[in-house]
């Protein structure tokens, strides 16, 4: 699944293309998708144009001009694609959203979707959400409040959406060996001086990933060069039985929460 990073990279490329665009047409191939009757959900959009986009977690939230809401999550599978109407990509589209000549479309939606909503119930929906790590009002010392009253694992708590939005195994992995830390290590068990390496590991693993694109594969148009350009950068995750670049001890795979989780027995501790 997509995390903070690559929605935040989506977030960055549909905003360059598709603000205060029209939406001359849509086709929705699978009614599943959407939360309206198709025919519905085709006269709602068409003719709209997107405002602007917010993220909050792993959620995209486009703000249309008639004041109502796309909320879009793209599931465990999902991918966005946008280019002229002829590209490849839009024949196996399940959803698709056409501004003049170019195309948005939607791909392996299995568990994901479009939804078209109130400012009100988008509001209810994204209120379950917890805060946003690279927020400017997730301080230092907001932080350490919100980490000090949680009790359990680290990862198990990095990748509960309620607790903070957006971040998944891959940056609870990478954010845990960046903090020198062992994923299943008990927050309750943490320094202050602990959270506040902790903190300092999340501002620098999630905005070095921004910064390069994430581990997204698939790329969301021809001339997209910045998808996925943090996978070289990768340093634990899915890296079992490989040389740990801190120390050079072999990475190991293990289970936290149910949860696959690779770590460094020898430089990740818990304290």
């Amino acid at each position: 699944m997509l995390e903070l990073p690559e929605i935040e990279t989506y977030k960055k490329l549909l905003s360059e293309q598709i603000i205060n665009k029209l939406i001359t047409e849509v086709r929705v191939a699978e009614e599943k998708l959407v939360n309206l009757d198709p025919a519905e959900f085709v006269n709602e959009l068409t003719g709209q144009e997107v405002l602007f986009i917010e993220r909050r977690g792993k959620f995209l939230l486009f703000h249309l001009d008639n004041g109502r809401r796309l909320l879009l999550h793209l599931g465990l599978t999902g991918s966005m694609h946008y280019g002229p109407q002829e590209d490849e990509e839009h024949q196996t589209g399940h959803l698709a959203i056409a501004f003049g000549t170019n195309v948005l479309s939607f791909n392996g939606l299995r568990q994901g979707y479009l939804h078209m909503l109130s400012v009100k119930d988008a509001d209810s929906i994204l209120s379950d959400l917890g805060p946003e790590l690279l927020d400017r009002r997730m301080t230092l010392a907001k932080f350490k409040e919100l980490f000090n009253k949680k009790r359990g694992m680290l990862k198990s708590a990095l990748v509960q959406q309620n607790f903070v939005a957006g971040l998944g195994n891959v940056y609870a992995d990478e954010i845990a060996f960046d903090a020198a830390l062992l994923p299943s290590v008990k927050l309750q068990e943490l320094s202050e001086e602990t959270i506040e390496r902790l903190y300092r590991s999340v501002q620098h693993v999630l905005t070095e990933a921004i910064e390069q694109g994430g581990v997204g594969e698939q790329h969301f148009s021809a001339d997209d060069t910045l998808t996925g350009g943090y996978r070289q950068q990768i340093r634990v995750y899915d890296r079992e039985g490989q040389s740990c670049p801190r120390c050079g001890a072999k990475i190991q795979k293990t289970e936290v929460g149910s949860r696959k989780t690779y770590f460094c027995g020898e430089c990740q501790g818990e304290h």
